[in-house]
């Protein structure tokens, strides 16, 4: 399957490459590079905590939304973007306590109640955010020395965009080093292979579980600020950004946070060629492969076998 994958991909490569300029060629990956960073972040959380606690989060989407509003509202009270970025994602995460501690702790373990709730959860805040932010579109404003073009020679890309793309490295390098080299990362991915012989040495999953939460709305809540810099901020979004982070995990491999970076990637180039090649099969061009990945590896690029 690697090597098919391989050829495929050369295979689309050379038909992109006779159908666009080198230029174009290059803006149309950063672009889908940018928009994958955003999804990463959406993704990584959303994976770990299927990963761990198996909840499917469709409440995701919703985190991200409001995340983007606050941060909104924050930089309308403090003009400081950094503050609108942290401070939002910190309220989506105390959100994110709200719902694992008090609206999902009940129904643990009870699978279609779960998505269930987190459905109506995210009906409930796309509902909350019309009201109370009206349905017209909004960016979320970015510094002044994030504005404007990135050049080289005659060559210029927007600097937020790039700037998206490098938080993206950096927190991925965090989370890998937290994962794989840090006592917290040890007890997740032991929670992820074996959640009961983790519970009886005695580490309180229930505490792990819910850091995992937290951790994975802080990152939705982050997501949809940064992301809010370059994509319009509107009632609806949360459901289609929700349903690119679904193909994301989906493509990866669920509890794989590798699997995470992957499936960003790939979304995101894909997405992007697509809507300035073929517009009129843009979904085509990302669920297809999705369907054909599901066939063919059901637990995604990089998924755990069971």
């Amino acid at each position: 399957m690697t090597v098919a994958l391989v050829i495929a991909a050369f295979l689309a490569l050379w038909w992109i490459l006779g159908q666009m300029s080198l230029r174009s060629f290059w803006i149309q990956t950063l672009n889908g590079l940018s928009f994958g960073a955003v999804l990463f972040f959406l993704a990584s959380g959303f994976t770990l905590i299927f990963g761990l606690m198996r909840i499917t989060n469709l409440a995701h989407g919703g985190f991200y939304l409001v995340g983007a509003y606050i941060g909104i509202m924050l930089m309308a009270l403090t003009g400081n973007f950094f503050v609108a970025l942290v401070v939002s994602a910190l309220a989506i995460m105390l959100l994110g306590l709200f719902t694992e501690r008090v609206l999902l702790r009940p129904i643990r373990g009870l699978e279609k109640p779960e998505v269930l709730l987190t459905i109506g959860l995210t009906f409930v805040l796309g509902d909350l955010s019309l009201a109370i932010w009206g349905g017209d579109p909004m960016p979320v404003p970015v510094p002044g020395f994030l504005e404007g073009p990135w050049r080289i020679g005659d060559f210029a890309y927007p600097r937020y965009r790039l700037f998206v793309l490098i938080c993206a490295v950096v927190v991925g390098v965090v989370l890998f080093y937290i994962e794989r080299r840090t006592r917290i990362g040890a007890m997740v991915r032991a929670g992820v292979d074996d959640r009961e012989t983790v519970a009886a040495l005695g580490i309180n999953i229930k505490a792990v579980f819910t850091g995992v939460f937290m951790f994975g709305a802080f990152l939705a809540g982050f997501a949809g600020v940064i992301g809010g810099g370059f994509l319009s901020v509107l009632p609806g979004q949360d459901f289609e950004i929700l349903l690119f982070a679904l193909v994301v995990v989906i493509l990866g491999g669920l509890g794989s946070l590798p699997g995470a970076v992957l499936g960003a990637v790939l979304v995101g180039l894909i997405d992007s060629f697509a809507k300035a090649l073929v517009p009129e099969l843009a979904f085509f061009t990302l669920f297809a492969p999705m369907a054909l990945i599901l066939v063919l590896r059901p637990r995604g690029l990089l998924g755990r076998e069971s």
